[in-house]
């Protein structure tokens, strides 16, 4: 029992009682949570019956018909716009990609496009991209008002990370391959590149005096780069340095892929994620191999450095177009926007169709 205190004593005392609660610390404070799916509409798309000339196959084929999912978001003139991947049905790996375009002016119902707005053609980068095609994009905007988009090309045997710009979203530019020289034809994909959220709008930040993107689908990993275009592996004894690796016994035992670009937040680099569960030693608590959301946070000053992550995944498969399709049980994240207020998270269902969940921005 303290009989007698003195000033010390006292200050000490109302100093870990007395804490400022805005101040206080829990393991998820940095996130953006909770997220709610909005089942009154989802999924949002579904394959359509948009045709367009195929510039390889020289004939009209119905580029959307088999699935559609994998949406990256972007906010243009108080617009949302979805680039999403669509699959036809002739292709002889499980039908060749192209990248959509729809808009919307809630963030709920969407306009299609009637053409695929990025797509394989007779150009320098056909190599890469026929006959699997273009897969999974992901977006950012710079200062001047340009559009980059990291997609994955793949070419029937191996993806390879790309990179595309441009300044109305409806005709881009190829740039090429993000990895070159020695990682040219090494397996890469799911570029997330880090920006800031200003006002309506993720504009690419340099920290350090560069440009960073996390990606991979296996650990994951990270380039830099002067100008968005041209990118550098970040290398540890010479091999690409690895920032976050799967856990034993969680939604992410078996693998981690880069979701939408990450922001730069008061408490560090946000980054959304998808893992998916091991068959054994994952989740219990999740249907094996099933594709979950996860976050985590980056130092700002060092982006290779984990600060924090969360310990259960906010997003998982429970809606029957979530465990049924064409790959099953998945929630696949890529696009993210604010919006009127909220935030909208736009995710792959079942790699087969598009669904949203919101949140609030606060």
């Amino acid at each position: 029992m303290i009989r007698k205190t003195n000033g010390c004593l006292v200050i000490l005392l109302f100093l870990l009682f007395s804490c400022d609660k805005k101040k206080s610390v829990t393991a998820d404070d940095w996130a953006i949570l909770p997220f709610t799916k909005v089942d009154s509409v989802n999924p949002i798309i579904s394959a359509g019956s948009g045709e367009f000339f195929c510039p390889i196959l020289k004939q009209n084929i119905k580029w959307e018909e088999k699935d559609v999912f994998n949406p990256a978001a972007v906010v243009k003139n108080d617009t949302l716009f979805l680039l999403y991947r669509a699959e036809d049905v002739i292709g002889k790996y499980a039908g060749t990609s192209r990248i959509g375009l729809a808009y919307s002016l809630d963030g709920l119902h969407f306009t299609r496009y009637a053409a695929p707005i990025l797509f394989p053609n007779e150009d320098f980068m056909k190599k890469y991209e026929w006959e699997g095609g273009i897969e999974d994009p992901r977006i950012i905007e710079d200062e001047r008002g340009t559009y980059f988009l990291t997609y994955t090309a793949y070419d029937g045997k191996l993806a390879r990370l790309c990179i595309a710009s441009s300044v109305d979203l409806k005709q881009w530019t190829k740039q090429g391959l993000v990895l070159n020289g020695k990682y040219t034809d090494a397996w890469s994909k799911s570029g997330a590149i880090v920006g800031k959220l200003v006002g309506d709008k993720v504009i690419a930040q340099k920290i350090n005096d560069k440009y960073w993107m996390y990606f991979g689908d296996t650990d994951l990993f990270m380039a830099t780069s002067d100008d968005l275009i041209h990118w550098q592996a970040v290398e540890e004894n010479g091999k690409l340095k690895s920032v976050i690796q799967p856990r034993k016994g969680y939604f992410d035992s078996r693998l981690v892929e880069s979701g939408p670009a990450a922001m730069i937040t008061q408490e560090g680099i946000l980054l959304f994620y998808n893992g998916m569960n091991l068959a054994t030693n994952g989740d219990s608590t999740i249907a094996k191999g099933a594709y979950c959301s996860g976050q985590a946070l980056f130092d700002l000053k060092d982006p290779s450095k984990l600060i924090a992550r969360l310990e259960k995944n906010f997003l998982r498969p429970d809606q029957p177009y979530e465990i049924n399709g064409q790959v099953n049980q998945v929630c696949f994240i890529e696009g993210l926007a604010a919006y009127h207020g909220k935030w909208f998270l736009y995710f792959g269902t079942a790699d087969s169709k598009i669904a949203v969940a919101t949140s609030e921005v606060k």
